[in-house]
């Protein structure tokens, strides 16, 4: 029989830290099945340690207290892959996918955390690349599994509505129109040619932001806040943490919400976690 499966995008902005701040009193409050977590900056046994009885795949990054992205569940995985595209970025701890087999269907959960970058430097090419290595791999993953869902940070305001201070970030990391590109053929109808935000012309991959589809035509809801000066106390925010998933899944959704803490100095993290219902099963 169909159930409801609850699955969380978090950023947790270092699972050590998040966990003696307070993450796990959320986790048991927002009752989750399947959380799927970026920044990690731990290594295996330092995870297991913060999140007692969670069954963990972990993709670590090569440099120590850097990035690294995990998909944390209440049964076991299946397949889990970790290659995105070319060195380095299948060694980058920046994407994890994992298979679930719950009642009869396949689910797949990918955990990502796209580089924040920095226009004009390397760090911006690096970005570019992931962003074109998970272009590609997003129609591989649908022929996969019709039910598949691209979970994380992925450091890029798609549109006005996700920025508050959209104007003063035209021309940052984060919001460039190159940048932003990628999110309109992602969303944009299967097949379609479209014209992207940067001028150039592409195609439509037909994901869904699951994020807008919900919240409909309205400035946010917003998952992260700068640390400078008042800007979570103001709702200063920026959409970045994302639930990118397949058309079919999409149609599976009965519940979104950010969570975001009901003060600055009751926050575990930068990032709000981001929590979507799904029902799964035959």
């Amino acid at each position: 029989m169909p159930r409801t499966v609850r699955i969380a995008s978090i950023n947790v902005n270092g699972i050590r830290a998040a966990t003696r701040k307070g993450m796990l009193e959320w986790v048991d409050q927002a009752d989750v099945d399947i959380m799927a977590l970026q920044e990690v900056r731990a290594n295996e046994e330092q995870l297991t340690a913060a999140l007692p009885g969670w069954r963990i795949v972990h993709h670590e990054a090569l440099q120590k207290g850097r990035s690294g992205v995990a998909v944390a569940s209440r049964v076991d995985a299946g397949a889990v892959r970790t290659v995105l595209g070319p060195e380095p970025l299948d060694q980058s701890g920046r994407w994890i996918e994992a298979d679930f087999d719950i009642d009869g269907e396949t689910l797949t959960v990918v955990s990502a955390y796209v580089h924040s970058g920095e226009d004009g430097t390397p760090k911006q090419e690096a970005k570019y690349a992931f962003l074109d290595a998970m272009q590609a791999r997003l129609p591989q993953l649908e022929a996969h599994s019709p039910l598949a869902v691209v979970m994380g940070d992925m450091n890029v305001g798609h549109r006005q509505l996700d920025i508050r201070n959209w104007k003063g970030n035209l021309k940052k990391a984060g919001f460039l129109p190159r940048e932003r590109a990628y999110f309109d053929r992602i969303f944009a109808p299967a097949g379609a040619e479209i014209e992207c935000v940067d001028g150039t012309t592409g195609t439509g991959l037909g994901w869904v932001d699951i994020g807008r589809r919900w919240a409909g035509e309205v400035d946010g809801p917003y998952s992260w806040w700068s640390n400078r000066g008042q800007a979570f106390d103001n709702d200063t925010g920026w959409r970045i943490d994302y639930h990118l998933a397949t058309a079919s899944l999409a149609e599976r959704v009965t519940g979104y919400r950010i969570d975001r803490a009901p003060s600055w100095d009751t926050r575990w993290s930068d990032h709000a976690p981001v929590v979507v219902d799904y029902t799964i099963g035959r």
